[in-house]
Order: C-alpha cells, then sequence, then structure tokens
C-alpha cells in the first residue's frame, strides 16, 4: 500500500469546504505546520523569552522590541497564533491517520493470495525448482515452515480454472502466500498518533486553558500593583483551575499560597490547594561561585483538612501534592535587613545612617541640594570574583558576569590590576541600591562592605556604578586604612577642601623642600604648590569654561592651555612630584585633626597616598554625592518555586513513547511478502514431481533482505547452499 499525500476528497457539499477538508488531511499540510512550528521553535531559541521590553530594547532597538512584542515572539510559545497552529496540526494529522489506518488495517489482513502465477516471473527477487513430492504435501511444508519462522501464511488451492498455462490448458495447483514485519506499517500510525498526542498535551499543559478563563469566565488580566492580597477576586484563579504552570516566592519562615502566572499583558493569581511555608534554604557553592546546590525544606499545610506534610525539595527533585508539582525553581533575597553609612562624595555632602529592607519601602534622602530616593535593590553575601588576565568571573549570588578589570569608561579608575595571576577569590558581601533623582533618572550601585587587596598589596573599598542595567559595573577603588575604613580617605578629602589646611601643607612642603638661603626658590615653589593644589582640590578652574571640578584632569587642562607642548612632558613631571609631596602633607594635617599619629614616608604610606589621591582624583566624576556603605546585615532567604498543574504530562509521555516504538517500527522493521506458486511437473514422468516457482518482496532492499532471500531459497526450495553469515 503507498500513502499519497492529497487529502479526504469529499464528493458532496460546497466547493470551499470539500476544498478545505481536502487540505486539512493531507499530508503536505500537516508537513508545512511541522515546518512552520520548527521554525518558530528555532526563533523562541535564539530570542530570549518572557524579558523585559526594555531588554529587547537595549538588544535589538525600539523598533524590533515593540514588533516582537506586536508579533509574541517574545512569548512564542503562549502566542495565539502558535497554539493556532498546534490545533490546525492536531486536526489536519488526525484526518491523515482517518484516512489512511483503515487501508492499512485491511492491507495488514490481506496475503494476496489471488496474485497471477504469471505474475511472478515480474519480480525481481524470485527463484524456481523442481521438489520432489506433490504440490499440496510441498504448499503444507513450505507453509510450516514459514509459520515456524515468524511469517503469517495462507494457503490456497486453485483448481486451474483462474489460471491459464498459456497453451490453452488449465493449470491447478497451490498458491502459498505469507508476510511479516507487519509492524511497519503500525509504527506509521503510532508515529502520527504521537504526534497528535504531543500537541494535545502541549495545548493542555499551555496557557490556552487559562486565556480560556479570560475569553468566557469572566477573569481578567492585572497589571496594577500593591499586596497579593489586595488583588480582586477576577485576577485570581480558581483552585480546581484544570492546568496552570507559575512561581511563588516564599521567604524563610513565611508562607505562600498565591502562584502567579504571567501573560503578556500582566499577571493572574493561581489560588493553590495548599499553603507553601519555608523552614530552611540551604544552598551550597563552587569554588567558582555558582551554586552548586540549592534546596528547601518546606511543610505544606493542607488549606482544606489542616494537614502538614513536610516535604524537601530540590532541583531536579520535585514534590507533589494534590496534583500539583513544586519545582525548585531558583531562590532571592527575602527582605534582608540591611544598614547603611553615607561616605561624603562631594563637598557639601554630609554623612549619615539608615536601615532599610531589600525590596522593602524606598528612603527619601535630602543631602545638600540633592533631593534622592534610596531604592534598596540587592545583597549578595558572596561575590567570587576572577582576578585573571581573562577577566572576571560573575558573582556567584545571581550568576551576574561582573568585569572588576573594566575601565570605568573615561574617568573612573579600574576595580583590578592587570598582568594578575589567575585567582578566584569571595570578596565578601555587597550592597545593590539606586539613587533616584527628582526627575525619576536612576543609577546603579554596587558596593563592597569590606576592602579587597586586588594584588599590589593596598586593600581597596569597591564602589560600583552602572548607568543601564545592560552595562558593565565602573568602580571606583578607594583605599582602606590602618584600620580598614575609609575614614581615612574621607579625613583626607575633607582637609583637601579647607583653605587653611592647604595653605599649612604648603608652608608645611616649602619648609622642608626649600633652600634657606635661596628664599627666592622657596617663593616660586609656594607660588607652583598653591596653584597645582587648588587645581587639583578644585578650588580653581584651569580656565572659565573648563568642565573638569578637579584632580588630574585639571592639571591637565592646565597644563595644555599655559605651558608649551614641547615642555609638557618636563614640567608634568615637576608638577606632579610637587603636588604629591603636598597631598602627603594634607594627609597628615588630616591625621593630627583626629588625634593619629603622621605617617612616615616609606613605600607602604606612599602606596596608601597613591591609591588615596587616584580616588580623591576619580571621586570628582562619581556620580552621587554620597556612597552608601553596608556596616552590618541580617540576611533573610527566599525560594522561589514553579508550581504546575499539568494533565498533559502524561498524554506527552504517551507519545514519545509512541513517537519512539513508530519510529523504531518504520527503520527497523522491514515490510516482507513471499508468494510460492505449486504446480505439477507436466514435463516429469511420475506424479510426485511439483514445479516451484517463488517469488520475494520486501519494503527496502537492504544486504539483509539479500540474506533472508538466500535463505529462504535454500530453506523451501533447496536451491544453493546456506549462505556464510558476515561476520
Amino acid at each position: 500500500m503507498s500513502v499519497s499525500t492529497h487529502g479526504l476528497r469529499v464528493h458532496r457539499g460546497p466547493q470551499v469546504l470539500r476544498a478545505a477538508v481536502e487540505l486539512f488531511s493531507s499530508m503536505r499540510f500537516a508537513i508545512a505546520l511541522l515546518t512552520v512550528i520548527c521554525i518558530a521553535s528555532i526563533i523562541g531559541t535564539v530570542i530570549k523569552q518572557h524579558e523585559p521590553i526594555n531588554n529587547y530594547i537595549n538588544q535589538f532597538g525600539p523598533f524590533w522590541a515593540e514588533f516582537f512584542r506586536a508579533a509574541r515572539l517574545d512569548s512564542i510559545y503562549s502566542a495565539w497564533w502558535f497554539l493556532l497552529i498546534l490545533l490546525f496540526l492536531v486536526i489536519s494529522t488526525t484526518l491523515c491517520i482517518a484516512r489512511n489506518t483503515p487501508r492499512i488495517l485491511v492491507d495488514l489482513k490481506t496475503f494476496k493470495e489471488d496474485i497471477r502465477a504469471q505474475s511472478l516471473k515480474a519480480f525481481g527477487q524470485r527463484a524456481e525448482n523442481k521438489l520432489a513430492e506433490t504440490p499440496d504435501a510441498a504448499a503444507n511444508r513450505i507453509g510450516q515452515l514459514l509459520v515456524s519462522g515468524g511469517w503469517k501464511v495462507k494457503l490456497q488451492q486453485r483448481d486451474g480454472s483462474r489460471e491459464g498455462s498459456g497453451d490453452g490448458k488449465t493449470a491447478p495447483g497451490w498458491m502459498v502466500a505469507a508476510r511479516a514485519g507487519g509492524a511497519h506499517k503500525l509504527g506509521y500510525i503510532a508515529a502520527h498518533s504521537a504526534i497528535v498526542l504531543v500537541c494535545i498535551g502541549g495545548l493542555l499543559d499551555g496557557d490556552l486553558v487559562v486565556r480560556a478563563q479570560t475569553w468566557f469566565n469572566g477573569k481578567s488580566v492585572f497589571t496594577g500593583g500593591g499586596m497579593i492580597a489586595d488583588v480582586a477576586p477576577e485576577h485570581r484563579l480558581s483552585v480546581n483551575n484544570p492546568t496552570f504552570r507559575g512561581n511563588i516566592l516564599v521567604p524563610e519562615g513565611g508562607q505562600g499560597s498565591v502562584a502567579i502566572l504571567n501573560q503578556a499583558d500582566g499577571v493572574l493569581l493561581q489560588e493553590l490547594p495548599f499553603s507553601i511555608e519555608l523552614k530552611k534554604f540551604i544552598v551550597d557553592y563552587y569554588s567558582t561561585g555558582m551554586p552548586k546546590l540549592f534546596a528547601s525544606e518546606v511543610v505544606l499545610h493542607d488549606r482544606e483538612t489542616g494537614a502538614q506534610v513536610p516535604a524537601r525539595i530540590e532541583v531536579n527533585h520535585p514534590a507533589s501534592y494534590k496534583g500539583v508539582e513544586i519545582y525548585q525553581s531558583s531562590f532571592d533575597d527575602g527582605g534582608s535587613k540591611v544598614k547603611l553609612k553615607a561616605v561624603p562624595m562631594a563637598a557639601a555632602a554630609k554623612p549619615f545612617e539608615v536601615e532599610g529592607i531589600i525590596g522593602g519601602p524606598n528612603t527619601e534622602i535630602t543631602n545638600g541640594k540633592d533631593k534622592l530616593t534610596l531604592e534598596y535593590a540587592a545583597l549578595r553575601v558572596i561575590n567570587v570574583e576572577n582576578f585573571a588576565d581573562g577577566g572576571a568571573l560573575g558573582s556567584g549570588a545571581d550568576v551576574r558576569k561582573v568585569d572588576l578589570r573594566h575601565s570605568l569608561e573615561s574617568r573612573l579608575g579600574a576595580a583590578n590590576k592587570t598582568n594578575k595571576p589567575k585567582v578566584l577569590r569571595n570578596i565578601g558581601p555587597s550592597i545593590g541600591y539606586k539613587l533616584r533623582d527628582a526627575a525619576g533618572q536612576a543609577r546603579e550601585y554596587q558596593n563592597y562592605m569590606v576592602p579587597v587587596d586586588t594584588g599590589d598589596g593596598q586593600p581597596v573599598f569597591l564602589l560600583g556604578m552602572r548607568e543601564k542595567p545592560e552595562d558593565p559595573f565602573r568602580y571606583l577603588r578607594v583605599p582602606a586604612d590602618e584600620q580598614g575604613s575609609m575614614d581615612g580617605f574621607v579625613r583626607m578629602r575633607t582637609a583637601l577642601g579647607d583653605a587653611d589646611t592647604r595653605a599649612r601643607a604648603i608652608e608645611r612642603y616649602v619648609a622642608k623642600a626649600s633652600d634657606p638661603k635661596r628664599p627666592e626658590m622657596a617663593e616660586q615653589l609656594r607660588v607652583s604648590a598653591t596653584r597645582a593644589l587648588a587645581l587639583f582640590s578644585g578650588s580653581e578652574r584651569a580656565r572659565a569654561d573648563a568642565t573638569t571640578a578637579g584632580g588630574w584632569q585639571a592639571i591637565a587642562e592646565f597644563m595644555e592651555v599655559n605651558v608649551p607642548e614641547a615642555e609638557r612632558e618636563r614640567a608634568g613631571a615637576v608638577l606632579v612630584r610637587i603636588l604629591n609631596d603636598v597631598l602627603f602633607e594634607v594627609l597628615n594635617l588630616s591625621r593630627e585633626g583626629a588625634g593619629l599619629a603622621a605617617l612616615p614616608s616609606d613605600d607602604k604610606s606612599q602606596a596608601y597616598l597613591t591609591q588615596a589621591v587616584l580616588a580623591i582624583s576619580d571621586a570628582h566624576f562619581y556620580p552621587a554625592p554620597v556612597a552608601m556603605m553596608m556596616t552590618d546585615f541580617t540576611q533573610v532567604q527566599a525560594s522561589v518555586f514553579q508550581v504546575a498543574r499539568a494533565p498533559g504530562k502524561n498524554v506527552v509521555y504517551l507519545g514519545c513513547l509512541l513517537l519512539i516504538v513508530g519510529i523504531f517500527a518504520m527503520l527497523y522493521v522491514r515490510e516482507r511478502r513471499l508468494w510460492v506458486w505449486l504446480t505439477p511437473d507436466s514435463a516429469a514422468s511420475g506424479d510426485n514431481t511439483t514445479a516451484a516457482t517463488m517469488a520475494f518482496s520486501v519494503n527496502r532492499k537492504t544486504i539483509d533482505s539479500d540474506r533472508e532471500f538466500e535463505h529462504l531459497k535454500h530453506k523451501l526450495l533447496a536451491l544453493d547452499k546456506e549462505p556464510t553469515a558476515t561476520p
């Protein structure tokens, strides 16, 4: 039986209906739908699904982001057109099965024993021989041999009226018809049925049922904010909802019984028949900071009976209760408490302390003329970074990719040095927050709690900042003093902004550097040091239209204006040496004001001074008046569970099983048919001689089929020798 590509042909009814039935039931239509689904799946793999619209805008631009949203390419597998294609594929494949299955079943029961004896001579694989037995005895013997070999056999005795011998005489005899490998055709049914079952399972477990409730059951998508308990009933799905898949976040010590179902234009709330109480969240990390294990010790509280069922949920080891599967999806912060101290980064800024909760209410802060909103974004207790030449590894807590060696765009110093051996280290907790101005613009900050030794022996505090979420963090490196704090840097920066302190530092420097016998040199040093220190501190500008408020950039702008290009290198070296010496006096004056001993002029002090000077220079470009440093925290972890009721899962499993069986049957089972025509040999002198003609047919000719034919020739007709098996 050959399988045609056309569909069911209806001979009655309107032409449009007949054409539609023929198209939907045709194999070419099903193949076209499968092709479209494959293309859509490729798109869904290339384009990340269910990402915020800003991510698509940043990656592809506003035009394509809107196009993806309009075409639902950002959520292909729940798009209406994708579900419609699946539905059409189910209908088309079902009609194909309905059209071909009856013929396949009839063909399985047909031995084709009525084939003409003369037709056997047209087969490519045929054989003839004389048998020393009567036709009926040969027929029974051959039939028994074939049955013992797994063939299904049918014997037909012919009286000669059906066959013409070609010379006008009748030719009575026996036709032995046999078939084997009928599972090959059953594989066609199994494979196509598998496609139907998988698509039905996908429709059952997809958004179709949920969306139908928004169409016909009065439910609507929720687009607002606020507490879950305050959401109206029209945005909530019943406990008896037959299929859903959503997420629920449960903090340690808390409970949750409402899952969030993300939709294209909002969310729906799914009531669960139980509440999940998170007793303990367990997380373990690799040396790279990537999570190695995260698991949740939970108690499931039945909302109907009050029963309490303890369970442990791990990745790939879900819990199941009342038909709902609970998967360990990820983890998050559950409302950790943090204490922050504001470190002044601008002259008018003042230090202060605040307390907040990650993800909790924002804090309004006013510092000088700046009115900002402090948003508590993230607490990361473990931050493993790679200080190798190849770049930094991502943080282990949220699998970020933060390059601590990335240059700070234009001004800010890098967080790590180059030419360092590869080493992974946990550099301690960090606090992530946002500062939003009155116009609603926000910058994201990432500050580490403890100083980090980046390899040069001088521990530094890393203060990270980025303008956009897709940008890498840029880091300001502030040196830690002998007490492991930023107080020394803050004191020095404050002292640098005081005119009296600058004047005292200059006088100290001049007294140490000048020769008392040459007062004119002392005055030149005083003038040069005064000008350089004023430029570096920002109290004086290199020119009226200068854009830089201080730091080394102000010194560079001054030299571009006042020093000829041929002399800049020599003059710059002298100016840098003078400025470093004066700043060392500023540093010691700031320490004296705090009641601390002056630093000796050794390598350790010079390393601290060098980093402090770089940090002060870069701080002029720090976009916030204060840097929020974490002084204490109480971590509260939360577990993110995916809850799903998936009745189509078993249907998909059955479809996968049928698909395996069907493909195996179609690829590895060969359908074979055999005919042996037995008739008395008219040329022989006795009645016990039979002329035998055998023909062999196979749906796929292979070496194995040739070997089987040779074996049957030997076994049934005693022709040739048994072929030697190929090793």
